[in-house]
């Protein structure tokens, strides 16, 4: 059972990702500045992980608070998310968490908590913000992989499994393992997702852990295998869904949509609610992350492309709502139109 982020008594404990699959590195942040770094420097990634890690980042912020005042507290709390909300702006449950943890606070000073007892307070909302987390992965297991035929094979793109959440199902790789508990034959295709590598360092040790069939390909062959028959479903995640279903995820997410539109294969997202952004109305608002050009022109240490070379990277693109089958939550299968099904989850 994998589970990405702990936290502990004297720390967050965090797997460092970048690591993955040669060395198994647990990090122990003990300031939420060490938090923000890890997420911002990709140790943890994947957005439901990145809500649960910005939570504990905050509940950590509030616990090594020194002062006895509530107001000083709330400035210096305002201070962390601020922090925080600087570190990966594409994904939403960052900013979910975020507020989440603000309204926490605000409702226990409007208690009248004493300092101790609103750093308590935070600290058991963060854990309950990971517990949630896990039981939405079950529930999108669930769900998800009762879409899937027996004895099929999937396609995903980068990683959105237990790596990327707050650990054990995932979302994507959620999908795979529900339909497989549901005693169904599945097999994955994971594409390598140039330029981090998260399916190839990732998704596939993952996979590997839990003994589930997987073929790792390059990026470019998923047309080939496509039109070879060979993928019966696309499942990804995402770091945002807008209030039409138009979703964001890793750069390259767009072209495998596409050509899995071409060839009739149902093209699946896979994600919890608080992913879903209603007050962002289309994927035109949806703020796209730039990372830096050595992720592309290196491969860790060593240099792959040209000296001075002009490069773009941007680390997720949008897929039209028009190109996704439907969007598997926590609440059931969302469809299409998606304005009015992701909302009506929202209310029920």
């Amino acid at each position: 059972m994998i589970i990405p982020v702990e936290w502990t008594d004297e720390a967050v404990k965090m797997l460092d990702q970048r690591l993955l699959p040669m060395e198994e590195k647990w990090l122990m942040l003990k300031s939420y500045t060490e938090v923000a770094d890890a997420i911002r420097d990709m140790v943890v990634r994947g957005a439901p992980a990145i809500g649960v890690s910005a939570a504990y980042g905050i509940a950590l912020g509030a616990k090594q608070f020194v002062g006895t005042s509530a107001a000083d507290l709330e400035d210096e709390l305002d201070y962390v998310c601020e922090v925080m909300g600087k570190t990966r702006p594409t994904a939403v449950n960052l900013f979910w968490a975020i507020d989440r943890m603000k309204r926490t606070f605000q409702q226990a000073k409007a208690e009248g908590k004493s300092v101790s007892e609103i750093k308590q307070i935070l600290i058991q909302d963060a854990k309950d913000i990971h517990e949630e987390d896990i039981e939405s992965q079950r529930l999108i297991a669930q769900f998800g992989g009762e879409l899937l035929k027996d004895d099929s094979t999937v396609l995903t793109h980068c990683n959105a499994g237990a790596l990327a959440t707050g650990g054990v199902w995932g979302t994507a790789l959620g999908v795979v393992r529900g339909a497989i508990n549901q005693g169904k034959k599945v097999s994955v295709i994971a594409d390598e997702t140039r330029p981090y590598l998260q399916g190839a360092r990732l998704t596939a040790w993952e996979l590997l852990q839990d003994d589930i069939p997987v073929t790792l390909i390059t990026d470019s062959m998923s047309g080939h295998i496509m039109n070879q028959g060979k993928i019966h479903a696309v499942v990804v995640g995402s770091d945002r869904i807008a209030a039409n279903g138009d979703v964001a995820n890793k750069i390259g997410t767009y072209m495998v949509a596409v050509m899995a539109k071409r060839h009739n294969i149902p093209f699946y997202v896979a994600a919890p609610l608080s992913t879903v952004d209603l007050n962002c109305p289309t994927g035109e608002q949806i703020p796209i992350e730039e990372r830096n050009i050595r992720e592309i022109t290196h491969v860790q240490e060593i240099q792959i492309a040209p000296e001075g070379i002009a490069v773009s990277n941007y680390a997720f693109d949008v897929t039209p709502n028009d190109l996704v089958t439907a969007i598997i939550t926590e609440k059931g299968v969302a469809r299409a139109p998606y304005t009015k099904s992701l909302r009506r989850m929202f209310e029920e």
